[in-house]
């Protein structure tokens, strides 16, 4: 079971010892808490930026594979499946290789490799045990007839298999030992005379004996300590990131105890933790959660001649002291101990294991420090060790455990909702995921969940399900059994179990016993679960219930066989050498092996000279527990006709003969040598030689020590004159793949220009794919055209020259003409509607630009910058007039665009429309509307606004009540509009009537390019731009307008320049940004406007931002934060600035210096972010206009977290460049950015069912109310003498219980009690009196006693008679045929004489 506590403090902790730093989960933008969402900007394309695809694309969620031939022009073969990719390709004959992630080229289904045949035009799968992983290197060996492919994946191989063309089969390398790092291959080329193979990648490549077996975990930065046993090092701590410790942080660089769950590094300040001097300490660590724990982990500190001598442990919540079981170092042997167990203090030991007697329920544990030396107690390392490994089916307890390269976690297929329920812990509930199906659903179409556990080191286990009892949860007639699958990994073979999950107290299953052997960071054990094949039970109401909370997996021995030998997997054998990154293997080496495990280090004998280069590497980058922390690899491998052997990659050696190098070095007289300027400053991704030229590509501007500028992307280094060059200006963006053909090196990658020169922002469009001419040394045609983000680039077959692959963007997955709606979609995914009608070209002032931009979406974390949460005033700065900088002109908007939209309820209809402005035409039914548009979503037509149509572009738009005000560059014929006007939406018709126009100050000319409606007063528009008056009213840049007598007037004493956006802080002020000064001249650029004093001031200091602002946004009406992003006074660069309150601060440095923001807007989130202090976790900043940045390349849209920006929507123009986003626009003027959180289904329910019997309850109350009244009103109607009754007869006594009312009121309704309607009601149906009487009731007659009254309703329908009673008389009311045995046949009306009414049985 899986339990949670009520109340959570969720805290930021350093999560793994040299971790990277992880980039998060794209936010989840909430558009349905705005209301009716709009995106509007200048694209034809458009799409929502996500993990599974980088760039803009063909088909967006393909990889597309496209032949290219002696004349440069390209066909498409064949695109991959959604989110595949190709990322290597090799040729053999007719037949070309390819490879990558996919699942499925064409119609074909393959497993990340497929060929495909020229002659035939066939697309081929490799086998039915092709690589389990990324492929991202091929190698075709023409002589032997095989395929090489290296990557990232287990099997066939690990990181490398190979497959024979003959036999049709694959087999692992001839080789093992390549483990640690990311243990992935990215380059596998041949040597000059193809006698041997240069594998190069992140791997560490181990040599010894070949009968070694390495070390089995996926761990290999876990440091070494004689204070563990191979058992207890191959337990995953747990993560303990969000657990309650105390005592809290004292403060100091050795006062915060979190610092030692996980610490960053060596023993020392921010990484070591000192108790109080002089006495005692108590660590309690309290989880509120059960989790199963194994022992404990405890590192002293050996700083200031102080440390930890003795300590004992206590677990919670039984407050039990433990019995520990611990290897002494001192003397090798196990012993044991509860109180003031030792802790050694000797430096070379830099933790010790104790563990408990048995895996143990708890939910903390208690740490005495007992005794100490020097000046008190103090440690360095504190974990808690689990029974083995873990995974949950709740999201956040799948935290990333201590030097774990990432978490355990589960994924699943339908709809899984969480349910809770108390446990015996005070202040915690247990959670679980629950699913329900249709009984009757297969389990191939029913819901699925699997556990994915991060298991740290190789051994045997036991797998463990666990079952929550379904008495807590009251779901047990739910309950059914389910299917659960164990793919233990490493080619064993799965477990299938039947699991029945109707146990009413919580269970433990074991789905899985045997081996479990991780040989890369990435592999993982697998655990499903789906709806057994014959499930138990017979649900409720017609479904069933799934329930998923945790796996377990129990360490039951740290020993693993190898298949080639009886060595444990945590031998120790020698391994006499160790490399990084490179590896050559002789082809035709003798050292090879066809049953060498992928564990087995590489045999001695095959080391060669070039291995040195491996070993090299390792050793200047730091060793093994460096490489194991960082981003570290070779990507590309080139020998020089010298000799000389160039590696690239992304690196910094920090040692030997090749110190300071980045990114690029050569191996040449048996060591590693710099290039000039120590290399290059970003990574490297190919290499190409052609005679004394190396090629190079990747995703650099400079080299490491700038030199260069137009080394963008792409270099060449003379080897003989050993020095750098351009081509011309390199590329404006990224260069993934490299290629030499018929003297023409073929470039390939992520970029939209070929730059003409150094610091050139302009030059060719070519758009993914180049050609670069060696003998002329300058960019020719390449013959072919494409949009998109290309990944490969090789040489073919005899029929085709060359393949180029990648993401091709010729269409993007939503053609829209300017315009989509965005809404929540599955699984929070943002929805995209796009405009269903296509808009056209139309006059417009606006020219299009022959600017496009690189649509590279590789994201890394942004730096943070810590700001201050003081407030202060807003404060007049005294200066001198000066000269105010222009207002940089929008960005480009080409027709068609739509530039800015609102939305408006039809008061008559009812009905919400768009209505949509900017640079465009659209004609239907031979109307034609331009500029200005009504968009009805629900019939999908666009529709123009009666009367003339605007000249110009719109570029603002307000609706109020049924008031459209428009602002922009425009006029309309037959007004005096100047860039501003008014549309009667009700009406239909333009109304300026009483409104005097704007006017342009001395040779320029009015453009409004904010309409607002003001806070403060609901009659006021706030008008802002560039204008110097209304009327004869001087209000320059900006102007209220009273929207019922329709007067200009300014605000306040006004300001200077031209003013691009105007926000609000509530109701009391105003803040309008672009080029402006207040009216005394102070530059402010932001100028704040208050409604109380009419008075503006700056908002900071002018000199503080770089430049005039374009886009500004206030955090939920905080006026002490406030962003703002514009271009830099000499429009050489871009920015975004934060305002704390007190003063500005830079946070978007990333943006690089082609970057133009149209709109900042704050949106609210479905899901969090870390917080900072910056932006609150439950929002961001969305960033829209045309974007390049150095951490996510370019966007129209990027979201910012108040860290880094994360690319949220691309797109892309007609002519193939990118497009951009000029505003995004809801229809709820507010909306709260408060996270609602719903009660749980269980909970629902039972209010559901409660409120239901209460409605039943006052149904018969009322009932018998009624019938009581009734028969007080009966009173006087049915009078007889009681004298003749029956002594025992007791019909005219008032009932005393609840259950007398009920058979006292049915009695009078069967027996023909007057009826509350009247004397004239029907009869009832039964006996009809005889003829003559004076009354209908029976029960009325003279005597009152034609009938014995029954005692209860069934001797009334009975018709018990008294036994003195010989007969009675009576008339049939229906007729009987009698056609039975012993009955009697009577027709209506027929008089009877009754003998006997009873009924024998």
């Amino acid at each position: 079971m899986a339990c949670k506590s009520r109340r959570r403090t969720w805290q930021v902790a350093l999560l793994a010892l040299f971790a990277n730093a992880a980039l998060a989960s794209t936010p989840l933008v909430d558009f349905d808490r705005m209301g009716k969402v709009g995106l509007a900007g200048a694209f034809a394309g458009l799409d929502v930026v996500d993990n599974s695809t980088s760039s803009v694309t063909f088909d967006p969620t393909t990889a597309s594979l496209l032949s290219r031939s002696s004349d440069g022009s390209l066909s498409k073969i064949a695109s991959t499946n959604a989110g595949g990719s190709i990322l290597a390709g090799c040729a053999l004959g007719d037949v070309f290789y390819f490879a990558g992630s996919f699942s499925s080229v064409g119609s074909t289904s393959a497993n990340n490799i497929a060929s495909y045949s020229a002659s035939s035009g066939a697309i081929s799968t490799l086998g039915s045990n092709s690589p389990n992983g990324a492929v991202r290197a091929l190698y075709c060996d023409a002589s032997r007839k095989q395929v090489w492919a290296g990557g990232l994946f287990s099997s066939p191989g690990a990181s490398i298999a190979v497959w024979d063309t003959a036999s049709s089969s694959w087999s692992a390398a001839p080789f093992g030992g390549l483990t640690g790092a990311a243990a992935e291959v990215l380059s596998i080329t041949s040597n000059s005379s193809q006698s041997s193979l240069y594998i190069s990648g992140s791997f560490l490549a181990s040599f010894g004996n070949g009968s070694v077996v390495i070390n089995g975990t996926n761990n290999p930065n876990v440091p070494f300590s004689s204070g563990a046993t191979p058992f207890s090092s191959s337990l995953v701590p747990v993560p303990l990131q969000d657990a309650q410790i105390d005592p809290s942080s004292s403060g100091g660089d050795f006062g915060d105890i979190k610092n030692i769950l996980c610490p960053a590094g060596a023993d020392g300040p921010g990484n070591t933790w000192f108790a109080r001097d002089g006495s005692s300490a108590v660590i309690t660590v309290r989880k509120f959660s059960y989790l199963t724990a194994n022992g404990i982990r405890i590192g002293n500190t050996f700083l200031n001649g102080r440390g930890t001598t003795a300590f004992s442990v206590a677990t919670i919540p039984d407050n039990a002291v433990q019995e520990l079981r611990y290897l002494d170092p001192t003397d090798d042997q196990n012993k044991t101990c509860t109180n003031n167990c030792p802790l050694l203090t000797d430096p070379s030991i830099p933790y010790q294991d104790f563990l408990f007697r048995e895996d143990m329920a708890i939910t903390g544990f208690q740490l005495t420090l007992s005794g100490w030396k020097g000046d008190g107690p103090g440690l360095h390392l504190l974990q808690l060790l689990s029974s083995g490994a873990f995974a949950s089916a709740i999201d956040s307890e799948n935290l990333p455990s201590c030097f774990a390269p990432g978490p355990s976690n589960a994924t699943h297929t339908g709809t899984w909702t969480e349910k809770d329920a108390d446990t015996a812990i005070a202040g915690t509930t247990q959670a679980v995921l629950v699913s329900t199906v249709n009984v009757g659903t297969s389990p191939a179409d029913g819901p699925s969940f699997t556990w994915m556990p991060y298991v740290s080191a190789s051994g045997q286990y036991d797998i463990n399900l666990l079952v929550p009892g379904c008495t807590n949860f009251q779901d047990c007639d739910l309950r059914t059994s389910v299917k659960v699958t164990v793919f233990p990994g490493g080619g064993l073979d799965p477990w299938v179990t039947t699991v029945s999950q109707r146990n009413t107290a919580d269970s433990t299953t074991l789905v899985y016993r045997g081996p479990i052997v991780p040989s890369t960071p990435n592999f993982v054990t697998t655990v499903t679960m789906v709806l057994a094949d014959k499930p138990e039970g017979s649900g409720q109401n017609g479904k069933y219930e799934l329930v998923a909370d945790r796996v377990q997996l129990v360490l039951t021995s740290p020993n693993v066989t190898s298949s080639n030998s009886s060595s444990s997997g945590n031998s120790t054998g020698t391994i006499t050498e160790r490399g990084f990154g490179f590896l050559e293997w002789p082809l035709s080496s003798s050292s090879a092996s066809s049953t060498t495990s992928s564990l087995a280090a590489i045999p001695t004998s095959a080391i060669t000279g070039f291995d040195s280069a491996g070993f090299d590497l390792l050793t200047a980058l730091g060793g093994t527990d460096s490489v194991a922390s960082t981003d570290a690899s070779i990507a590309a491998v080139a020998q020089h006709p010298s000799g000389a052997l160039f590696l690239g990659g992304q690196f910094t050696l920090t040692s030997g003969s090749a110190s300071g190098a980045k990114n690029i070095v050569v191996f040449k007289n048996g060591a590693l040598a710099t290039l000039p300027s120590n290399g290059l400053n970003g990574p490297v991704t190919s290499l190409v030689v052609d005679g004394d030229d190396l090629y190079v590509g990747g995703s650099f501007s400079d080299t490491a020590q700038s030199s260069n500028s137009a080394l963008k992307g792409v270099a060449v280094y003379s080897v003989s004159g050993n020095k750098w060059s351009t081509m011309e200006g390199g590329v404006e963006g990224a260069v993934t793949s490299l290629d030499i053909a018929n003297g023409q090196i073929l470039v390939a990658g992520n970029f939209t220009q070929l730059l003409t020169s150094s610091g050139s922002s302009t030059g060719q469009n070519a758009a993914g794919f180049a050609a670069w001419d060696v003998s002329s040394s300058s960019w020719v045609n390449s013959g072919g055209f494409l949009v998109g983000s290309l990944t490969f680039v090789g040489n073919g077959t005899s029929s085709d020259s060359q393949y180029v692959a990648g993401n091709v963007a010729s269409s993007l997955k939503f053609g829209a003409s300017g315009f989509v709606t965005l809404q929540n979609g599955n699984n929070g995914e943002p929805e995209v509607t796009p405009l269903s009608v296509q808009l056209t070209s139309g006059s417009s002032t606006s020219s299009p630009s022959s600017k496009t931009r690189r649509t590279h979406n590789r994201r890394t974390a942004a730096g943070w910058m810590p700001t201050l949460h003081v407030l202060s005033l807003f404060k007049r700065q005294a200066s001198d007039a000066t000269t105010l900088a222009p207002l940089p002109e929008p960005a480009p908007a080409p027709a068609p665009a739509v530039l800015a939209g609102a939305f408006w309820t039809n008061s008559s209809s009812s009905k919400e429309v768009a209505i949509i402005g900017g640079n465009f035409t659209y004609t239907a039914g031979g109307v034609s509307a331009q500029n200005l548009a009504i968009y009805d979503p629900d019939s999908k037509t666009v529709t123009a606004l009666k009367g003339n149509q605007p000249n110009g572009t719109i570029r603002a738009l307000l609706v109020k009540g049924d008031s459209l005000y428009v602002g922009g560059e425009f006029s309309v014929q037959g007004l005096t509009s100047n860039g501003f006007a008014i549309y009667d939406l009700a009406n239909q018709r333009w109304d300026l009537s009483g409104v005097d126009a704007l006017q342009a100050g001395s040779g320029s000319k009015v453009l409004v390019r904010s309409v607002t409606e003001s806070t403060k007063d609901d009659h006021t528009v706030i008008v802002a731009g560039s204008f110097a008056q209304a009327g004869s009213n001087p209000c320059r840049a900006i102007c209220s307008l009273d929207t019922t007598s329709r007067k200009w007037s300014a605000l306040g004493n006004g300001i200077q320049g031209d003013v691009s956006t105007v926000v609000y802080a509530g109701s009391d002020s105003l803040i309008a940004a672009g080029s402006v000064a207040l009216a005394d001249s102070t530059s402010a650029n932001v100028a704040a406007y208050s409604f109380a004093n009419s008075s503006w001031s700056s908002v900071g200091k002018g000199s503080d931002l770089p430049g005039p602002v374009t886009a500004l946004e206030i955090n939920n009406n905080d006026i002490s934060s406030v962003f703002a992003a514009g271009r830099a006074s000499d429009n050489s660069s871009s920015f975004l600035y934060y305002w704390d309150g007190q003063s500005w601060h830079s946070v978007g440095s990333t943006l690089e210096g082609t970057t133009e923001v149209s709109q900042l807007t704050m949106v609210p989130l479905q899901n969090t972010h870390d917080g900072n202090g910056v932006i609150e976790p439950d929002r961001v900043l969305m960033v829209s206009g045309a974007l390049s940045g150095s951490s996510f390349g370019n966007a129209s849209s990027a979201l910012f977290d108040g860290q880094s920006f994360i690319p949220y929507i691309v797109s892309t123009s007609q002519l193939g460049a990118p497009g951009t986003v000029s505003s995004l626009f809801h229809s709820f003027k507010t909306f709260s950015f408060t996270q609602k959180h719903f009660l749980a289904t269980g909970v629902v329910i039972l209010i559901s069912i409660a409120i239901a019997a209460g409605i039943v309850f006052l149904l018969a109350l009322i009932e018998i109310l009624w019938t009581l009244f009734a028969r007080r009103d009966d009173k006087g109607l049915n009078q007889f003498d009681g004298a003749e009754m029956d002594a025992d007869d007791d019909s005219t006594h008032r009932p005393s219980s609840l259950l007398e009312h009920i058979n006292a009121a049915t009695r009078s309704t069967i027996m023909g009690a007057t009826s509350p309607f009247g004397p004239h009601s029907e009869k009832e149906a039964g006996f009809a009196t005889v003829p003559g009487s004076p009354h209908d009731d029976p029960f009325s007659g003279p005597d009152a006693s034609n009938y014995v009254r029954a005692e209860t309703p069934s001797d009334a329908l009975g018709g018990a008679m008294d036994g003195d009673e010989p007969s009675r008389p009576a008339v049939a009311r229906y007729s009987f045929d009698g056609k039975g045995d012993g009955e009697l046949a009577v027709r209506a009306g027929q008089e009877l004489e009754i003998l006997d009414d009873r009924d024998a049985a």
